[in-house]
């Protein structure tokens, strides 16, 4: 586990938590900015240095997850911003909001964007992350960056996790060639944002959390079909006799 930017006093240590919190919360990204640039970057190397940390202890694959409140704000921000997608159509109840409720944080991330539309139009994707994401988003993106830096494929969890991915994809779009969508969000928004992505996840089971439980579960089928392609047997290795000699 990770505390990548909790608000308030730090944990006290314990031997679960990896890593080091970078700052304590971020900033109202509808009125600023919601980190600067150097919290942004100093979270996504903290990312990077787990995927690293994990590569050099030789696991094979990464999977994401985040456990947060109000986060689906950020990250329907940033799918707005990297995708070109409406408030109103990426916008959804997140953790049970009313109907007015998603008006009013539609709303929000319509101001946001407004605010940061200079960054936004200049295609700075670590500006953007820094101006509309959370420090826990960035983290991810950096764990995502640094799955590729190390070859290793990495499955995304959930709407949140979705949102890192398609940062880190607006910084290096070569994470493409590593990431596994695990599971369909039940958040309204995801159809679209699969649609603008040109993808679609493995897994569409009506899960609604994130905190890695549907990449934990798209592992499972990432590592059967790798040892169906690297250990199926061939017709001819398996001795079965084709339609002509018969």
């Amino acid at each position: 586990m990770v505390d990548a930017g909790c608000l308030g006093e730090p944990f006290p240590p314990h031997p679960a938590f990896a890593g080091a919190r970078v700052a304590s919360g971020t900033a109202n990204l509808a009125k600023e900015p919601a980190m600067s640039r150097e919290v942004c970057e100093q979270a996504l190397l903290l990312g990077v240095s787990l995927a690293c940390q994990a590569a050099d202890e030789g696991i094979k694959a990464l999977g994401t997850g985040d456990m947060g409140i109000a986060n689906t704000t950020p990250s329907t921000a940033l799918f707005c911003a990297f995708l070109g997608l409406a408030p109103e159509v990426a916008t959804g109840p997140g953790t049970g909001l009313s109907a007015e409720g998603v008006r009013r944080k539609a709303e929000v991330v319509r101001r946001a964007l407004a605010l940061h539309r200079d960054v936004l139009a200049s295609g700075d994707a670590l500006g953007i992350l820094a101006a509309l994401g959370g420090l826990e988003i960035a983290c991810l993106a950096g764990l995502i960056l640094g799955a590729a830096a190390n070859r290793l494929p990495v499955a995304v969890d959930g709407f949140i996790s979705t949102a890192a991915y398609v940062a880190a994809r607006g910084l290096a779009p070569a994470v493409a060639d590593y990431a596994v969508l695990s599971h369909a969000s039940a958040e309204p928004g995801y159809a679209a944002i699969m649609k603008a992505l040109g993808a679609a996840p493995i897994l569409d089971l009506g899960l609604r959390l994130g905190e890695g439980t549907g990449a934990a579960l798209a592992l499972v089928l990432m590592r059967a079909g790798a040892n169906v392609f690297n250990q199926m047997a061939t017709f001819a290795a398996a001795g079965v006799s084709d339609k002509e000699a018969e």
